[in-house]
């Protein structure tokens, strides 16, 4: 890009930005590649929690905005929703040359541009904020907050996110999806286009499984609206399968009574360590995967372990697995769903075509494909100079 040229030979300095930092999901675990590959790199974020993401990610100095002193926020900060905008305002990068967001609610926006257009900003977005988009319902809508709430609240709030995104997306120099699905969400929402590049997911902690499958199915998932939790356990009560959910999340309490309801089988067991996981993968008959998703981590780890798919045919989902790994259903029901797992139960997989296709998804791919990103964005430049500033 030209507004590099002016550069010449001095390094770069770099800078991360996140969201928040309250949890190990998908999106901190692009983040801790991201930290791998610039180790001194300070990183910007709305929220830090002590103790919830890994050493890679806080081993450096972390900024964040003035949200971090409000009440309760490290346990309710996502009632401080209306207030993201503000924070993100409140806390913009400007001292750096290269900024490089991790951003599924407002991390993209937080970079502040002089007239010259620096820093250059690489955002991996891996999402659009969805529950102001196309997930409102699942969150807001008269069905979770009641119809007067929906309305007269939380939809205007909606509305005045949405107009922030965009008034946003011009902060944004390079745009990469972490799937096909969430690219065409950024062609559709932001009218800009965004390179691809799946998010790395460790299948060699996966790998070493033995597969030693029972007859029982297995989700591994938070307890969300919009995960389709609820699909699962009434087809699995509607064959008389049993079925193990590893996950936490608001809606446990809804699905223990809905299980108790349809008199299912059903085991809620919580958040599990990463060696119990590995195991229930090599246990189960199949993952269950009714939901739509940005990319979806969980499907290429249990491929990883052998353990085959039943997924809803639509989604990031299309970027990982194919018929040889899964059963792709198309019809988003509870009826869809039995359809599936009985022709899944007729279906034999190769474990070892499973375990080659996750190979495509490990770290190592990642970080390569983004250093040939970095390439594209940073021509002329030669990447290893590329310094890390510390930023007061």
């Amino acid at each position: 890009m030209d507004k590099l040229s002016s550069y010449g030979s001095q390094p770069l300095r770099v800078t991360l930005v996140h969201d928040w930092l309250t949890g190990m999901r998908g999106g901190e675990k692009v983040l801790e590649q991201l930290c791998k590959r610039f180790p001194e790199a300070p990183l910007w974020t709305l929220l830090y929690v002590p103790g919830t993401v890994s050493d890679t990610i806080t081993d450096r100095v972390i900024h964040t905005s003035p949200m971090q002193r409000l009440p309760w926020v490290r346990s309710k900060y996502r009632h401080y929703l209306p207030l993201f905008p503000l924070m993100a305002e409140l806390t913009r990068v400007s001292d750096a040359d290269v900024v490089i967001s991790s951003s599924h609610a407002v991390a993209k926006a937080m970079v502040k541009k002089d007239e010259g257009g620096r820093p250059l900003h690489i955002c991996y977005i891996h999402t659009p904020m969805r529950y102001v988009w196309d997930r409102f319902d699942d969150y807001f809508g008269p069905r979770k907050v009641g119809t007067i709430l929906s309305s007269s609240v939380f939809r205007p709030v909606a509305k005045m996110l949405q107009w922030y995104d965009l008034r946003t997306v011009n902060r944004v120099d390079k745009f990469v999806a972490n799937s096909r699905f969430v690219a065409e969400r950024v062609r559709r929402l932001y009218g800009r286009e965004a390179e691809v590049l799946p998010p790395p997911v460790d299948v060699q902690r996966f790998a070493r499984v033995t597969r030693s499958p029972e007859d029982w199915y297995l989700m591994v998932t938070a307890l969300a609206p919009y995960k389709r939790v609820d699909e699962a356990i009434c087809a699995c009560a509607a064959l008389g399968r049993k079925l193990k959910i590893v996950g936490s999340g608001p809606e446990r309490k809804r699905l223990q009574v809905l299980a108790r309801d349809r008199g299912g089988e059903v085991e809620f067991l919580g958040f599990v360590q990463d060696e119990e996981l590995a195991e229930w993968y090599g246990r189960a008959k199949g993952l269950l995967f009714p939901g739509i998703e940005d990319f979806g981590i969980a499907p290429v780890e249990a491929i990883a372990a052998g353990c085959p798919v039943v997924a809803l045919k639509q989604g990031g989902i299309l970027d990982s697995m194919t018929d040889r790994t899964a059963v792709l259903y198309s019809e988003e029901s509870v009826e869809g769903l039995v359809q599936a797992i009985r022709d899944f139960e007729l279906r034999s997989f190769d474990e070892r075509e499973l375990r080659l296709r996750a190979a495509q998804f490990t770290p190592e791919r990642f970080l390569a494909g983004f250093e040939e990103i970095l390439a594209e964005v940073l021509p002329g430049m030669a990447l290893r100079d590329l310094a890390f500033g510390t930023y007061n």
